[in-house]
């Protein structure tokens, strides 16, 4: 119940009440809740303290607007550690989610200037530039643009690329992967790749950029991935 006498903001009240139909599974993954004119009703507030409410639960994930359709209560977003080396099928399987891809490009080019320096590579040295979406589920998650020195693997081609990069290069080169740098920042998604993630032309993201090595230093791949904000977020542990 609201206490319009308390020193806690009526929209905070609203909120976390609705929170709580939530993870009480009132209010169902996937189902719409009441609009802001009926809760508005219910609380006996004004549609603007309503809407304050579900903005935040927008904002945090916990609930998602369809243009003229209303509401919806959000899947979970999953927790991607920023701890430890892993690919993008070994954290979906982690999770019992079934990981998939769909290559949109394969092909040798010579990379950009920023991007052959980061690979340590020679002027005119090719990479395989890859594009591809990756889904859990069937549920388009990320897409991410790759590029492998064809140097390090000459014989890559596009059906091995389809799965795991790294077990690839573990199970079937023999390789050790050693340690990778990474950098990470909010961005709207680009026009292109809104298409491909199913989210709206001013849908946020999360951009990942991340250069791995092999245990001898050898950088062996630089990926650039757009994940979708909705479905993400990141977590780390932080020891003084």
């Amino acid at each position: 119940m609201l206490d319009k006498n308390s020193h806690i903001p009526i929209y905070i009240q609203i909120e976390e009440i609705l929170k709580q139909r939530i993870y009480l599974e009132e209010y169902k993954i996937g189902e719409n809740i009441p609009s802001e004119r009926e809760l508005s009703v219910q609380f006996d507030v004004s549609r603007m303290t309503v809407r304050q409410s579900i903005t935040n639960l927008v904002n945090s994930g916990l609930l998602y607007r369809e243009k003229g359709r209303g509401t919806y209560v959000a899947n979970p977003k999953l927790e991607q550690p920023l701890m430890g080396l892993t690919s993008f099928t070994e954290d979906m399987r982690a999770r019992g989610m079934e990981p998939s891809s769909k290559v949109l490009r394969f092909e040798k080019i010579v990379p950009p200037i920023d991007i052959a320096g980061d690979l340590m590579l020679d002027p005119g040295e090719e990479v395989f530039f890859v594009t591809r979406i990756r889904s859990a589920n069937s549920k388009p998650m990320a897409i991410e643009r790759t590029y492998i020195p064809v140097k390090v693997y000459p014989e890559l081609d596009e059906k091995k690329i389809m799965g795991s990069l790294y077990a690839l290069i573990e199970a079937k080169f023999h390789q050790k992967i050693g340690n990778a740098i990474q950098q990470m920042e909010a961005a709207i998604v680009a026009k292109e790749d809104g298409k491909y993630l199913q989210i709206n032309s001013a849908a946020p993201v999360l951009i990942i950029k991340r250069t791995s090595y092999l245990a001898d230093g050898v950088p062996f791949e630089l990926v650039r991935s757009t994940y979708r904000a909705d479905r993400y977020k990141f977590i780390s542990e932080i020891k003084r």
